[in-house]
């Protein structure tokens, strides 16, 4: 097996990367939408934040049978890399992914990284290929999708008249990307409110956020070529920002939404913001990208609070995703 680096510039090789992807996806998950090229491009070029991961295919006689990727971040956990690997459906059961994984393993220790972790479905294969490699099973997530033409609209209406009392000290405002610079760092104190989200037993620090890596997240946006969508909840007698939700509207295939951060601050926890929140943007949603007919969404499924205000927002369980960790 040849296994190569390539980068965002490699058009070919991202092509490569797009095909076995999607082959891999509609095996493992085929309710996800798959990628694309663009996505793709701008994956390994911006990544999420600012710090794009390196991928890698992997060929046996020319053939691309696989592929990986390696994620890290310079601005915490510094411990830590993640893992993506993925073997075309056709070329499975041949030790393939083994081999991908220990090359990604190897490349994590020669950057210093001293723990790794991998994800994937729920699925059997799944929790053996994990086993087999010493990863333990550390985390779980639910995917969530909204389908907006069954939201019952008069029935959320109804809860968010009966949440708004609870929240009398608080404005909620409506933003677009990208955040001005005078207003980054405000962002970013709200940003961090993400890290209470449950994490169960991953060996993970705190995420750290600043101006710089707003401003990767919207530049990542922008490449991604998404329409993005900001409600802030303002605390008045303070003028601080107490939470937030944000949504993209893909370009490319409009009538799909995708759920970013949905956050409150702790000392602003209380007030049902977070229904409030996200009532708000289904109506801007509504007003803005009436073509947009789901949304999807993952959450812990420890995250009892924000399950229970997607479940009363009419999101359905798509599939579970698992996510496993080990030391190097």
């Amino acid at each position: 097996m040849d296994i190569t680096r390539f980068g965002p510039d490699d058009a070919a090789a991202l092509q490569a990367w797009v095909d076995i992807s999607n082959a891999v996806q509609h095996a493992d998950a085929p309710w996800e939408h798959g990628t694309t090229l663009l996505r793709t491009e701008a994956r390994f070029r911006h990544g999420w934040d600012g710090e794009p991961a390196v991928p890698y295919l992997a060929r046996v006689d020319g053939t691309v049978v696989g592929g990986g990727s390696l994620s890290i971040s310079e601005y915490d956990n510094l411990h830590l890399a993640w893992f993506d690997v993925m073997v075309h459906p056709d070329h499975r059961r041949q030790g393939y992914g083994s081999a991908i994984l220990s090359f990604l393993e190897d490349e994590a220790r020669s950057l210093g990284r001293t723990s790794a972790g991998i994800g994937g479905w729920e699925s059997d294969a799944t929790r053996g290929f994990a086993q087999r490699h010493g990863y333990e099973k550390k985390h779980q997530a639910i995917n969530r999708r909204q389908y907006l033409a069954d939201v019952d609209r008069t029935e959320l209406d109804k809860r968010y008249d009966e949440a708004l009392p609870y929240a009398a000290d608080y404005v909620l405002e409506r933003l677009r990307l990208p955040t001005p610079d005078d207003q980054l760092d405000e962002m970013a104190e709200m940003t961090s409110a993400i890290n209470d989200a449950p994490t169960d037993d991953l060996d993970i620090e705190d995420e750290v956020f600043n101006a710089e890596r707003i401003k990767g997240y919207e530049a990542a946006c922008e490449a991604r070529k998404e329409r993005a969508y900001r409600v802030v909840a303002r605390h008045v007698p303070t003028g601080q920002l107490a939470g937030q939700t944000v949504v993209v509207v893909e370009s490319e295939r409009p009538t799909l939404g995708d759920q970013h951060d949905t956050s409150v601050v702790g000392s602003h926890r209380g007030h049902r913001l977070g229904l409030l929140l996200k009532v708000d943007m289904l109506r801007w949603l509504a007003e803005a990208e009436p073509q947009v007919e789901m949304v999807d969404t993952f959450n812990a499924e420890s995250n009892d609070h924000m399950i229970g205000v997607n479940e009363a927002l009419g999101y359905r369980i798509m599939g579970r995703e698992l996510a496993f960790q080990k030391s190097l």
